[in-house]
């Protein structure tokens, strides 16, 4: 009689899967283009995990599980005549033990975690990257100096430590090669890796349904946030295994270039931006930094200005907003979850007297402070000594706010510890 109930129970649960619909967060865009007379459809998918998922500065490195923060796989689709090609890319935090927890101040210091065994959860995020994927080369993109120097040398002693055939690791300082407008040097990148790109080739099947050939690696691009220097990187190696795509399947000639189609280009171009776009906003908040050089092939002055722009507006929401935002994806993915039994709120509001105190005080005394320069008093000494006084009072109160920054941000109230930890 169980084994009867049992088995009705079974066939009704997966009688339940039609109503079921999967839900992917991340970016799709599909379009079809023309080359040479030979219409093709083209796409971009950007495939976001729901493990450590969350938003800027409150998620970084990985979890006990090995999985990366803001990891996403993003796959590059070319459909001809039946003939299908893809290739397979992905992105994902530095994976060990760090965090990056806002402060008020506009970069804030990384942090490596002193307390943790790195290279047990470092090698399960590598062999789950091995399993899925094949050989791995990692492309880091992050500064070889400053405050994040200590993160690309912890990931390069802890590939050497690994001692994996199958990874290997190459630093390349994004900021620093194509400072002052240098963009073209990001062919020394290119030119570094063509060889692996070579070898690892991607998939292929033709019309008949018969696989041609496999992709047998990844790239496993990553900056700090994972999102601008890195969508810029993989826009371009994706250029490059596109060309021998479309030749292969018959709609490029071997003697031309993508870059020489002028309408395809412009879409290619656009796409890989948009692909920016989304992740960027899922993850930071605002649009990515430096679409303008992915979506016209060069850096503009507009575009350093709009990136001015958005980082403003990623301060403000990474420390003012994404802790609101960091409890609902955690609800919304069950990593928080409600006891029904406990009617206290979760997230409670407590804040001391000096969240308001300092602020109001610096406010008025640096309102006093500009008062007293436009309405001099009698004497030039009076307004100095008052401007002293005010700009003084403002100041110190400035550093007090500082000081205490992590008091004045929005930080997630539902599982704080185990994600900034």
């Amino acid at each position: 009689m169980l084994k009867i109930i049992l088995s009705s129970n079974t066939a009704f649960i997966l009688q339940l899967h039609k109503f079921v619909y999967p839900v992917v967060h991340g970016f799709i865009i599909i379009k079809s283009s023309c080359i040479n007379g030979k219409v093709f459809d083209w796409s971009i998918i950007s495939r976001r995990s729901c493990f450590r998922a969350g938003v800027r500065y409150h998620v970084r490195g990985i979890d006990s599980e090995g999985h990366a923060a803001n990891y996403v796989e993003t796959e590059q689709v070319v459909q001809y005549n039946s003939a299908k090609a893809s290739f397979v890319q992905t992105r994902g935090s530095i994976p060990f033990y760090w965090s990056q927890r806002p402060n008020l101040k506009y970069k804030p210091k990384p942090q490596i975690s002193k307390t943790v065994n790195h290279l047990d959860g470092f090698q399960r995020h590598f062999d789950s990257q091995i399993i899925l994927y094949g050989r791995q080369v990692i492309l880091n993109l992050i500064n070889q100096t400053g405050s994040e120097k200590p993160l690309e040398l912890a990931f390069d002693k802890m590939v050497a430590s690994l001692g994996n055939g199958m990874i290997k690791y190459i630093a390349f300082d994004f900021h620093k090669e194509c400072s002052r407008m240098r963009w073209h040097r990001l062919q020394i990148l290119l030119d570094m890796v063509a060889e692996m790109q070579d070898e690892f080739g991607y998939f292929l099947v033709d019309a008949d349904g018969k696989v041609l050939s496999n992709q047998e690696g990844t790239f496993r691009s990553n900056c700090m946030d994972c999102l601008d220097r890195t969508n810029v990187i993989q826009s371009l190696l994706a250029r490059c295994t596109l060309k021998s795509q479309l030749q292969k399947m018959g709609v490029l000639h071997m003697s031309q270039q993508i870059e020489e189609q002028a309408d395809f280009e412009k879409m290619y171009k656009n796409a890989w931006a948009d692909n920016a776009d989304a992740c960027a906003k899922q993850y930071a908040g605002t649009g990515a930094l430096k679409t303008d050089f992915t979506r016209t092939g060069k850096r503009t002055q507009w575009g350093l200005l709009m990136d001015g722009w958005n980082s403003i507006i990623r301060y403000y929401k990474n420390n003012f907003s994404d802790g609101f935002r960091q409890d609902s994806i955690d609800l919304f993915l069950g990593n928080y979850a409600v006891d029904e039994a406990d009617w206290t709120t979760p997230l409670p509001d407590l804040k001391d007297l000096k969240f308001l105190t300092l602020p109001i005080i610096m406010v008025v005394a640096f309102s006093m402070c500009i008062i007293c320069l436009l309405m001099a008093g009698d004497t030039w000494t009076e307004t100095l000594a008052y401007v002293l006084f005010w700009g003084i009072a403002s100041v110190v109160t400035g550093g007090l706010i500082l000081f205490n920054g992590r008091d004045f941000i929005d930080a997630p109230k539902l599982i704080q510890k185990e994600k900034l930890d």
